[in-house]
């Protein structure tokens, strides 16, 4: 039975900032900006989230929320020493370590490296080495599979650490709401909600052909789940090959300009991300459901590597000004990828987080 272990750094870019500028703590503090035009939050500390600002949401909209908020520009430079020097942690413990980002991984620690023995304290050991070190907190989620650590993660947020042992994990799965279900977006939550699927327990009623009927392929996925199978390995070598932000919307889209204010979040989302990984893609790819549920795709690939929000946005509205002419149906859902990459950033990149 493996030992997995969840690790999300708490609030990392804004913690980094606080740290290294004691004007900023105990202060509602924003990482993106400006608060004017089109920039988007990267991230916000405890503070700021505590007026409801949150990351990819657009900066004007934060300073709304709390106008005496501080806004900084990200220093992604700073944040990837210090997520190397985080994973130096990390391989004291376990060389297998999958990263998901600058401030997120898991860890197997099944061989403990060490000999300390159990898997709680392990993450107990990294979280103190983490603290004392780089005077950062993080939250750790300790499970026999992936997706139960990274849930575990998440539920005693800040400096959390959370247990979820063999003989509960199919009880939690049950109480788990469907939400927090990974895939569960706020379209297929309303229509599980319809179909009177609130949490685990309910999907756990249905049978895997039931589910795969609803839920396409997805429904093999909630069927072992919620029985708490989950047997994905630490993958330490994953290969990136695209980096994608979408969001479905609770009410269909009609008119261009709306539109284009949600492109522009997901844009910010997606940059933010390429540029956490020092990675630069020549390809943006936009995906756009309908209303009828119809899905296209239409591509756009620059003759320049690129991580910037203005270039991302603009061909990705070009491209969605041309299907909005082509066909003026109502839009529920806005995507954008990135692919195509720099193959030598991307191995600097990779190489960086392991």
């Amino acid at each position: 039975m493996r030992k997995i272990i969840h690790i999300d750094m708490d609030a990392f870019y804004a913690s980094v900032e606080q740290r290294d500028c004691p004007a900023y703590r105990g202060k509602p503090l924003v990482v993106g900006g400006p608060p004017t035009g089109r920039g988007v939050v990267a991230t916000a500390s405890y503070e700021a989230r505590s007026y409801g600002i949150h990351s990819a949401m657009p900066c004007s909209r934060a300073v709304k929320l709390c106008p005496h908020a501080l806004f900084v520009s990200p220093r992604f430079d700073v944040y990837k020493v210090v997520s190397a020097q985080i994973r130096q942690i990390f391989r004291r413990h376990t060389d297998l370590i999958e990263p998901l980002s600058l401030d997120e991984a898991y860890l197997d620690v099944t061989t403990d490296k060490q000999g300390i023995g159990f898997a709680m304290d392990i993450a107990r050991s990294i979280k103190d080495a983490i603290r004392n070190e780089l005077q950062l907190t993080a939250s750790a989620g300790v499970s026999i599979n992936k997706f139960v650590a990274k849930i575990a993660s998440d539920m005693d947020k800040p400096d959390g650490l959370t247990f979820i042992g063999p003989s509960r994990v199919e009880r939690f799965m049950e109480q788990l709401p469907v939400e927090k279900f990974f895939g569960v977006g706020k379209v297929t939550a309303a229509k599980m909600r319809q179909l009177q699927l609130f949490t685990g327990a309910d999907l756990k009623r249905m049978t895997e052909a039931d589910l795969v009927r609803l839920f396409g392929k997805s429904g093999h996925f909630y069927y072992r789940i919620v029985r708490g199978i989950d047997d994905r390995a630490v993958q330490p070598n994953r290969e990136l090959k695209s980096l994608a932000v979408e969001d479905t919307f609770s009410t269909d889209l009609g008119r261009l300009d709306t539109m284009e204010e949600e492109l522009g979040k997901i844009a910010g989302k997606l940059t933010g991300r390429l540029q956490s990984r020092s990675l630069k893609a020549r390809t943006i790819t936009l995906k756009v459901r309908f209303a009828d549920f119809r899905l296209i795709t239409r591509s756009h690939s620059l003759t320049y590597y690129t991580d910037g929000f203005d270039d991302v946005f603009k061909r990705a509205s070009q491209l969605l000004q041309a299907v909005v002419s082509e066909d003026p149906m109502p839009i529920r859902l806005l995507g954008i990828s990135a692919s195509n990459f720099d193959r030598v950033k991307l191995a600097s990149a990779q190489l960086s987080l392991f």
